[in-house]
Formats: C-alpha cells, structure tokens, sequence
C-alpha cells in the first residue's frame, strides 16, 4: 500500500539523502541542491516541490530526520523502565548517534544557519526537538512546568550539540552530556530542597499586611 506520506515530502526525502552525500563539500546552497536533485533523479519541478525554499528546507527535513531516529531508537528500547535521567540522556545520546555519520553535513548546515536571516532557526530546531523528546517520553507536564522541561532540555541539547560537533572522540561528549544531565539533575533536586524549605517559612509578608491593615 502507498505510503500517506505527502508526496513533497518523499520527494523531499530522495533530495536530502542524495545532498547529505554532497554536503559536505559543498554544501547546502542552491548548487548543490541542484546537484543534489539530478543525483536523486529529480526533475526541476519535483525539485521545486521538494524544497521550495532550497537548502533552507532540507537543513529542516535533516532535523526532523535526526528527531525521528530518535524517536525510533526510543520505541526500540524499554525506555519506561529506565529512570527520568537515564530516559532524557538516551534521547539525546540516540539523536546525536543518528547525525554522527553526517557530522561534516551538519557542520556545513550550522555555518549555514549563520546567515542573519537564518538566525531564528537553531533556537526554533532546539526546542521542537526538547518538545519532541518530551513528548516521546509521555510527558504530561502542564503549565509552567512543561515550559521549564523544554527550557532546560534545550539547554542541554544546545551545549551537547556543540560538544558532539567539536568531540575527536565519542566518549567526549556522551562524558559532556552526562556531566550536564547530572547537572540539571542536581540543580533540580537543590530546587525542590528550598522550595520545600521556604513552604514551612511564616508567611511574613502576609503577617506585616495584616499588620499595616489593622486585620
């Protein structure tokens, strides 16, 4: 049976697996989507189709891809089973293996992303893939608890991203992600410590209220 899969988007994946071949030494402007295009059997108009907006549209598609896998990686493994550390880091680490055998791809995507008016999209990329691990990990946070989860994560993802793009060696950064994850970990039980500590504190500033008004 035929995919549901819109037809751009297979197109769009024929263009991004054929350009990650040749973005590394080219990457991803208009010529080598259009090499990228004719290596994929692709027509102008099938082209056009797949990635109006050119590389800009297939950096996207590599994001989404690279989310996906891990998505896939997740579903693969007793993930439930595994404490909400564990859980974060394997997402992050998956996500991360996924990309590794296109690191050169990725470093010419970023040198991309640098263009001012591309400024918007790695803070954008960060969070839709925080948001996607969360929601991959059954979050049902609510409020101000879901921002602060994606928030934080983000910060993770952002400064692993960097670490793995930088590493000469895999232990690098999974030794990064591990010390910043345990990081975040130690923050948040230090969070809930005051938080607990200040709830048993008088409530002063109603006390002094009450005084002012005579109450």
């Amino acid at each position: 049976m035929e995919s549901a899969t819109p037809p751009y988007l297979r197109l769009r994946a024929r263009l991004l697996d054929a350009l990650l071949e040749i973005a590394p030494f080219d990457g991803w402007g208009p010529k080598a989507v259009a090499e990228a295009a004719r290596a994929a059997g692709l027509s102008e108009g099938e082209a056009e189709l797949a990635a109006p907006r050119g590389g800009a549209d297939l950096i996207d598609a590599l994001e989404l891809w690279a989310d996906d896998r891990m998505a896939e990686g997740l579903a693969a493994e007793d993930w439930r089973a595994m404490k909400v550390r564990a859980r974060v880091t394997r997402a992050v680490a998956l996500r991360l293996e996924a990309l590794t055998p296109h690191r050169e791809a990725v470093r010419r995507a970023v040198g991309a992303n640098l263009a001012p008016w591309r400024a918007l999209n790695p803070p954008r990329f960060v969070w839709r893939t925080a948001d996607r691990i969360w929601r991959t990990l059954e979050d049902t946070s609510t409020d101000a608890n879901w921002y602060s989860k994606r928030a934080v994560l983000s910060g993770v993802l952002a400064s692993t991203f960097l670490a793995w793009l930088g590493a000469d060696e895999e232990a690098q950064w999974r030794d990064f992600l591990d010390r910043r994850i345990a990081g975040v970990m130690l923050f948040e039980k230090l969070k809930a410590q005051v938080s607990a500590a200040t709830s048993r504190l008088p409530d002063v500033a109603g006390w002094l209220g009450r005084m002012r008004y005579g109450a």
